[in-house]
């Protein structure tokens, strides 16, 4: 039975409306991927400012219309009591610890100068948003509000770290300062990505590196994803040096490797053609399903509750390091049956170390709760019972190099023939975007597009961030994507409120769902973006989000009172008097967390990070519904 992707634009939010009040940071996401769902806005965004009357609660959205009954969103910057000063992006991202990490390649923490959090929290807003709708069209009792704050976004966003920094050993490599970019003698900075060893020694052979260089630079190399930080041996940055550009790029070639120059905001904002993050799309396998075709598995299980909105809802995910699994295990929060689908032998990553009670502390940040089914996608026989799994699921989820789920047989259309009410979900890198795109990792993406100049202000070399930012805002990405897909085949695929969708008779059909990493850089860069169309300067100002250092360890001033704190010489002052002596000035301030282990005892998350089965460490939930 021939199956196809319709072209038309398909949105889960036609005829409802939005409200959205705060600061751009998180309202302007939130209401930006509102329209993109097809909601319109009821009134234009307001700012927030005094006599706003906003004020621990710095942004808030409602969601009606439809048939549906409203769903209000509260956003706020931490949960925490105003004394303990996080109260913007820059005191989120010192006490979360992302400063910590990000500063790991520089041996000092330092801010990234793009709003991380700010924008996560928008994303899960609207996950939550859309997770309440979806309960409410498959007849559960839904949450009537969803809060977020950009400290759980914060802590979300250094789980893993958190996790290997609490496991019972320690660490398979050194956590010292080091990494790309390179520099080649003309003067271009570049990434240079490749997962073979192989290809590793092929590629700096090629330019005449010292042996020695090139054995002691693999490890730190392969673990920097995990680390944020790759000491590589000198000598490999002074070998690129001695090498124009031309030269390094045939090296690359030659190898197998591949290598990235440096791209700027201005020159992506020139390229930048506006799509969503994400796109969906109606599998539309005719009006007839093939005997033994489940309309949809929504209506077997439990019901939707307002803490799980997702309840009876089943996931296959087969993902690969963070991303596809990130996405799943959001649903799994969510209260969706995740069952993750693993080579044969399990899950290589599950032995990475370090490890809590013998399994991947970071592993289990991402996974923990999963059901697990061993799959040879290689075997015909194996691909068969994946087919008949997804004929008794809602959502199959991957990131499989791209080509290989049409190779195999496991595409859209492959599972359409067997599921018509399926949502397909596919997380990549590209999202077939960019004609000359390079690998579609974390660190080639953010090299590609500009991320290396919006992490780092003014006055200081690009250099993407060593942490995962694009894996985990993408991993958000999928997951709102997702979930619109969900709503959307409830509403039966169109506009109006289908209620039960397939199962009321309006057609038989499932929703494809691309997300991707480059999605993840432009809903990142935004701002940065819209500065540099516009010709201005798209950079933060130099020393923008450096925290003060003091006695014992750092202090991040709020990034209104920058400049006033930085008048200020607190390196003789204790870290708590420092931030005493700010805030006695009027100034927001905030101690920098530089040991993420400390944060388990932080009275700013009191009770909010516990320990799992394992004994791994656990950051909260990032909604709270009611």
């Amino acid at each position: 039975m021939a199956t196809s992707v319709t072209p038309q634009t398909v949105r889960p939010l036609d005829t409802l409306r939005f409200d959205a009040v705060g600061p751009p940071e998180i309202a302007g996401v939130v209401a930006h991927h509102l329209r993109l769902l097809g909601a319109t806005a009821t009134t234009p965004e307001r700012g927030h400012g005094p006599g706003s009357g906003i004020e621990r609660t710095v942004a808030s959205a409602e969601l009606k219309g439809g048939g549906f009954a409203g769903v209000e969103a509260s956003m706020s910057w931490s949960g925490a009591p105003a004394v303990h000063g996080i109260a913007d992006e820059a005191t989120v991202q010192a006490a979360t610890g992302v400063m910590a990490v990000h500063g790991r390649r520089d041996g000092t923490p330092r801010g990234l100068a793009a709003d991380w959090t700010a924008a996560a929290t928008g994303v899960l807003t609207v996950q939550g948003m859309l997770a309440a709708f979806l309960a409410q069209a498959r007849g559960g009792t839904a949450p009537a509000r969803v809060d977020t704050s950009a400290d759980r976004a914060g802590l979300l966003a250094v789980s893993q770290y958190l996790a290997a920094a609490g496991a019972d050993e320690g660490e398979a490599a050194e956590l010292a300062p080091g990494g790309p970019p390179f520099t080649s003698a003309d003067g271009v900075l570049f990434e240079l990505e490749t997962l073979d060893p192989g290809a590793w020694a092929a590629f700096w052979r090629a330019l005449d590196a010292p042996a020695d260089a090139i054995r002691a630079g693999w490890r730190p190399f392969q673990f920097r994803y995990a680390t944020a930080c790759a000491p590589f041996p000198p000598a490999l940055h002074t070998t690129t040096r001695a090498h124009a550009w031309e030269r390094v790029r045939r090296a690359a070639n030659a190898s197998g490797a591949e290598v990235c120059a440096l791209r700027t905001l201005a020159d992506r904002a020139a390229e930048d053609d506006g799509a969503a993050p994400w796109a969906l799309g109606l599998l539309r396998p005719g009006t007839t399903a093939p005997a033994g075709a489940a309309p949809t598995a929504a209506s077997a299980g439990s019901a939707p509750t307002p803490e799980r909105p997702l309840a009876g809802l089943t996931v296959l995910e087969a993902g690969r390091r963070i991303q596809a699994p990130l996405a799943a295990h959001l649903l799994g929060l969510l209260g969706a049956d995740v069952i993750r689908i693993e080579p044969s032998g399990g899950d290589p990553l599950r032995g990475m170390p370090p490890a809590c009670s013998g399994v991947s502390a970071r592993w289990l940040a991402l996974n923990r709760g999963k059901r697990a089914v061993e799959i040879d996608i290689k075997a015909a026989a194996d691909r068969r019972r994946l087919r008949e799994m997804a004929a008794e699921a809602d959502v199959f989820l991957h990131n499989w190099a791209p080509g290989k789920a049409a190779e195999l047989g496991l595409d859209a259309e492959d599972f359409a023939a067997v599921n018509p009410a399926l949502v397909y979900a596919y997380t990549s890198g590209w999202a077939d975007r960019l004609a000359d795109a390079p690998m579609g990792t974390d660190f080639m993406v953010q090299a590609r597009t500009g991320v290396g100049e919006a992490v780092r202000p003014r006055g200081e070399p690009a250099a993407p961030s060593l942490m995962t930012l694009l894996d985990v805002l993408g991993g958000l990405l999928g997951t709102e994507a997702v979930l619109a897909g969900l709503l959307l085949r409830e509403r039966g695929g169109h506009g109006g409120h289908g209620g039960h969708g397939f199962r009321g008779g309006h057609g038989i059909h499932g929703v494809r769902v691309d997300s991707s990493l480059l999605g993840a850089a432009d809903t990142l860069t935004a701002p940065a973006l819209r500065r540099a169309a516009r010709g201005a300067d798209p950079r933060r100002p130099a020393g923008f989000r450096h925290p003060l250092p003091t006695a014992d360890g750092w202090v991040a001033p709020g990034d209104a009172c920058a400049g006033a704190a930085a008048a200020y010489d607190l390196r003789e002052l204790p870290t708590e008097e420092a931030v005493r002596q700010l805030r006695a000035h009027g100034l927001t301030a905030t101690a920098v967390t530089t040991d993420l282990s400390d944060l388990h005892h932080d009275p700013r998350f009191a009770g909010s990070i516990s320990r799992d089965a394992h004994g791994a460490p656990a950051v909260p939930d990032p909604w709270s519904f009611a």
